[in-house]
């Protein structure tokens, strides 16, 4: 099927007339209440619901194998291989399906803040409050340009229709599927918005790589002297939390590229978890949820409207949507130089990694490449607790290049820039998961703090007998017990062998990793 066949099949549906495009935000949610989609919280926030699907679903992802990408995708578990054929079937009866509705919402924004790297995007979707989502994550276009740019990519979304795995090819009835070749990403069979974001940000890692720009899965904020701090880390680790700080402007809370000139977010909002949310600890992220702001399976009081950001009726990966501009102290256009700081990010449900540790180059490039950190319950599909992974690159599910394709240019700018790099682990002390206890994360804002300053710069550290990693004795803030964690453990001998677990499952881990230089591999765990 030729492209232009994809294209006029597409026009074909969304020029009905049961078609909403561009809906302003109140015209909007005036159609999800009609709708009966979900409930306005007493905020001004809409709630809705997921069903099944409270997480990604990694599993049931798709690319579909085309001789223009082939050669480029690093096939695996991670990207698997879907046929031309199989994808344009499922795609005419997804068309064919959405036909039907009695209406339809239409979307055009962009990905990518710095308009050297810039697509446009167009989002064809069933449900209304998924057209809110995407006008709140995606950069929104002027009028002007709304007229003159054509979609690089659509996305097709389509939650009601449920696949057919023995007709249509998937694993279940869900699906996300991406076609390099015909600029589409078809995703039905479940309504968590959270694949319509990753899809894009999976085709920007495979487009961005091509032009010489880095992209990551990391956060980005900037200081008042132009100083840029990246957070990397998968969801849960704290990426939204620690880069949404009072004294230093946002740039984005999740992803970025890092190009000639510097860097700039792929977005134009935030994703927030909002489990345990309070204003206290977290006041920009909760002043955000307001009107506009959109709540993914937040339990809210029948009479009062009141999120309880506590309750997990649902998930634990309750979230908020919303744009960045709803950040008072948010960067817009959101590009910035290059960064002096980078922060890895790490919840060790073993807790034995420090809770800060400054890195040299072969240790960053090592746990970059490792991708180290506990999947939070809900987070993904199937996951209740936390579970130790191992993710490349801190996203390895949105990798469509071999992982060593972004390690090496994560080197390059580290030394090209002079990038200092810290791993900080916003996990458990004083025991694993389910003895010890969650890091405070007052004591985290304060070493990432010092780490963005300087004044661990010159501090004194000592070697971890385990994995090498360099620990200051004193951080600004922190007590210092706390910064070595085998003096948080109640019987040393516990730590040390919980710790030798960790550190093996690490060079386990890294054994898939083919032709890897020495000096990458000298900077993992001594044992």
């Amino acid at each position: 099927m030729s492209m232009l066949h994809f294209e006029t099949r597409l026009c074909q549906l969304i020029q009905g007339n049961n078609v909403n495009k561009d809906l302003p935000v109140p015209h909007l949610i005036e159609k999800m209440l009609a709708r009966k989609e979900g409930h306005l919280t007493a905020t001004g926030a809409f709630v809705a619901k997921t069903g099944e699907y409270t997480g990604r679903s990694p599993m049931d992802k798709f690319i579909v194998k085309e001789a223009s990408s082939e050669r480029d995708i690093h096939w695996g578990s991670v990207n698997k291989p879907i046929s031309s054929e199989t994808f344009e079937r499922l795609y005419e009866r997804v068309l064919h399906y959405l036909a039907d509705k009695d209406e339809l919402f239409v979307r055009q924004g962009f990905s990518g803040a710095d308009t050297n790297y810039q697509y446009p995007i167009r989002v064809v979707n069933e449900l209304a409050w998924h057209n809110l989502f995407v006008r709140q994550l995606f950069i929104r276009p002027e009028q002007e340009k709304k007229a003159t740019q054509l979609p690089e990519f659509t996305i097709i979304s389509a939650p009601g229709f449920k696949a057919d795995p023995t007709r249509d090819g998937t694993r279940s009835e869900a699906f996300i599927i991406i076609s390099f070749e015909k600029r589409t990403i078809l995703i039905g069979g479940t309504a968590y918005a959270g694949e319509m974001k990753k899809a894009i940000f999976s085709i920007m890692n495979y487009l961005l790589p091509k032009q010489g720009v880095f992209s990551m899965h990391c956060s980005a904020n900037v200081g008042s002297e132009g100083d840029v701090a990246l957070f990397f880390g998968l969801s849960g680790t704290g990426k939204t939390t620690l880069s949404a700080d009072r004294h230093r402007s946002l740039i984005g809370d999740d992803e970025h590229a890092w190009s000639p000139t510097g860097i700039f977010n792929i977005e134009g909002g935030c994703y927030a978890k909002c489990i345990n949310l309070c204003k206290e600890k977290e006041p920009d992220i909760y002043n955000a949820i307001k009107f506009g702001a959109v709540l993914e399976n937040v339990v809210i009081d029948e009479h009062t409207r009141e999120p309880d950001y506590d309750a997990t009726d649902f998930t634990e990966n309750t979230r908020a949507a919303y744009p960045l501009t709803s950040i008072d102290s948010s960067t817009i256009p959101s590009i910035s130089g290059h960064p002096s700081t980078l922060i890895f990010l790490t919840a060790d449900a073993f807790g034995v990694l420090p809770p800060i540790s400054k890195l040299s180059v072969e240790q960053a490039m090592y746990h970059f490449l490792s991708g180290y950190t506990s999947k939070l319950a809900g987070t993904e599909r199937g996951i209740s607790s936390p579970t130790a992974t191992f993710s490349a690159c801190f996203g390895a599910p949105f990798l469509p290049l071999h992982p060593s394709h972004y390690a090496k240019m994560l080197g390059e700018k580290m030394t090209e820039h002079n990038t200092d790099v810290f791993l900080v682990n916003t996990g458990w002390q004083g025991g694993p998961y389910g003895t010890g206890h969650r890091i405070s994360l007052h004591y985290t804002r304060a070493m990432v703090r010092a780490a963005l300053q300087g004044d661990l710069q010159s501090a004194e550290t000592t070697k971890d007998p385990v994995f090498g990693l360099n620990i200051p004795l004193h951080c600004p803030g922190v007590p210092d017990h706390l910064l070595l964690p085998w003096q948080t453990w109640a019987e040393p001998l516990a730590y040390e062998q919980k710790a030798k677990e960790l550190a093996y499952k690490f060079k386990e881990n890294f054994n898939r990793f083919k032709d890897i230089s020495r000096d990458v591999l000298i900077g993992g765990p001594l044992i």
